[in-house]
């Protein structure tokens, strides 16, 4: 009997805590449909003020004011609605262990976009704002409501659009900073930017081609498709690299504004330096090759959708040099003359760089060699004897 009486149950053995896990079971899928229930109330209301808001006549400008209003007043209530949901229903189901993977995981990333509020808030703005939109589209993509889902998507876009710009945007600012403070975020920044792309390429831009006029989209189509052969399976450097080359491609029409020119030639300049470490580090033939013809095209992007759109130039002397090899990479009529051009441009690039590149320049100029441009020549030296050698400090 003494040792029955001291020994110790667990926690959620006791009849008090069944009766309080199996109540909480219980209540969870009610506290859900209210929830549900109120979601659906705010965001009709928010589609409402948003089709209001679009059909009114630019001109009675009274009237657009306080219907501009009145949907900024119901989309905030909208995402408040959304907030709670994840709080009060999402947030009990992780904790009595009924949560499915999709919601465990929007939990964690619920808790990692608030832990930027204290020290990235503009950041921490946009990513909630983005989160709680998208949560709640899942939620009407998995109830398969056709009607509701095509009339959403407009409203959709719109704000999901204008969040990823912003985000692009901040991080922007950020890299332009970091470049002037020399600061070692810079990489992260990076990172941030590259995978602000893709998720929109991924995520957001199918929906635009359903929703939208796919002819507005042509320009893009080719390098679109091309990208989807890098969204699955496992990728090695080049093929990361060779992806986020198509991404910063893409976003030349998508974000020409809200990733400025100075920051996608950053990003530009970020992929030439991975991928000529890559072909110096490489030691199989064929794949330095493969990596080689990806430099190339990324020469070719470089000057083509960015350089050629440059306006302001820090150096006149840069602007100079670049509008005569742009002069002659556009008259180039083969591959191989354009190949030549690139070759050159590589090396008047690393003309101040340090010698870490040493085996870079001599591969580009092994290159011209065989092209017929350079000639080889062999380093030869002899001691003559019977002379004296005086050393010059």
């Amino acid at each position: 009997m003494e040792e029955r009486s001291l020994k110790v149950l667990a926690a959620d053995t006791t009849f008090f805590n069944r009766i309080s896990n199996t109540l909480t079971k219980l209540l969870i899928p009610t506290k859900i449909g209210l929830n549900g229930f109120l979601i659906n109330i705010k965001r009709t209301n928010a589609l409402k003020a948003y089709e209001a808001l679009e059909n009114i006549d630019d001109i009675d400008t009274q009237k657009k004011e306080q219907l501009t209003n009145k949907f900024e007043e119901t989309y905030t209530l909208y995402l408040e609605s959304i907030d709670k949901f994840i709080m009060d229903s999402i947030y009990k189901k992780v904790k009595s262990g009924s949560a499915s993977s999709f919601e465990r995981e929007a939990l964690s990333r619920y808790y990692n976009i608030v832990q930027l509020k204290e020290n990235e808030y503009l950041e921490y703005k946009y990513q909630k704002q983005k989160f709680l939109l998208e949560v709640d589209y899942q939620n009407l993509v998995t109830s398969e409501k056709e009607k509701v889902i095509t009339r959403y998507e407009k409203l959709y876009l719109k704000k999901i659009d204008g969040l990823y710009k912003g985000l692009l945007k901040h991080y922007s600012v950020k890299l332009a900073d970091s470049q002037k403070n020399k600061s070692e975020g810079t990489i992260v920044i990076y990172k941030n930017i590259f995978a602000t792309l893709e998720e929109y390429i991924k995520e957001v831009l199918p929906i635009k081609l359903k929703v939208e006029n796919k002819e507005n989209y042509s320009k893009i189509i080719s390098e679109y498709e091309e990208y989807e052969k890098f969204s699955v399976g496992k990728l090695d450097e080049k093929d990361f690299l060779e992806k986020n080359m198509i991404l910063l491609g893409l976003s030349r029409v998508l974000f020409t504004h809200s990733l400025p020119l100075v920051a996608a030639e950053q990003c530009y300049n970020k992929l030439l330096r991975d991928t000529r470490n890559l072909i110096m580090n490489l030691k199989q033939e064929n794949k330095k090759e493969d990596a080689y013809k990806m430099l190339l095209k990324l020469i070719e992007d470089y000057n083509v959708k960015l350089l050629s759109t440059k306006v302001y130039w820090d150096k006149p002397e840069e602007r100079e040099v670049y509008k005569k090899f742009w002069s002659e990479y556009s008259k180039a009529k083969t591959s191989e003359e354009k190949e030549i051009l690139a070759l050159k441009r590589e090396l008047y690039d690393l003309k101040n760089e340090s010698q870490k590149y040493n085996p870079i320049r001599k591969f580009y100029k092994n290159k011209l060699v065989e092209f017929g441009v350079m000639r080889a020549l062999k380093n030869k030296a002899r001691t003559i004897n019977n002379i004296k050698y005086i050393k010059v400090k």
